[in-house]
């Protein structure tokens, strides 16, 4: 009985691993309004998605300390099906948190938001391995 459980709890976690949804992983962010980017860590976060920045770059590419290290950049993001995802984007250089839309292709992310009616794109971002 007792191998039983093992070998459940290990197919358990093994299928676990391999489920994981396509958007996790860590992203390079497109510069900002002021040439900054950033590294983001996508996770589930309950049973949701959501992105902390990990590090952030100058226009030059020099890492520097923001503030907004830790903070969840993503948030509230699910799948809406076809490599599509909808969710919050918050962006540092506007101090706004945005309805998204991020479109996965390969290793590119195309994001874009909007807050009260006004619209922006985010850019494409790219997968770090």
């Amino acid at each position: 009985m007792r191998k039983l459980m093992m070998m459940t709890a290990v197919l358990g976690l093994s299928a676990g691993a391999a489920m994981a949804d396509p958007l996790e992983g860590s992203w390079r962010t497109t510069p900002d309004d002021n040439g900054n980017t950033g590294l983001i860590e996508v996770a589930p976060c309950g049973a949701k998605l959501c992105g902390k920045l990990m590090k952030s770059f100058d226009s030059s590419g020099a890492e520097t300390d923001s503030p907004n290290i830790g903070r969840n950049i993503i948030s509230e993001t699910v799948p809406t099906g076809d490599g599509q995802y909808k969710g919050k984007v918050y962006a540092p250089d506007r101090d706004k948190t945005y309805s998204s839309k991020l479109r996965l292709t390969g290793n590119t992310l195309k994001v874009s938001g909007c807050f009260i009616g006004i619209c922006r794109d985010g850019g494409t971002w790219q997968r770090v391995e």
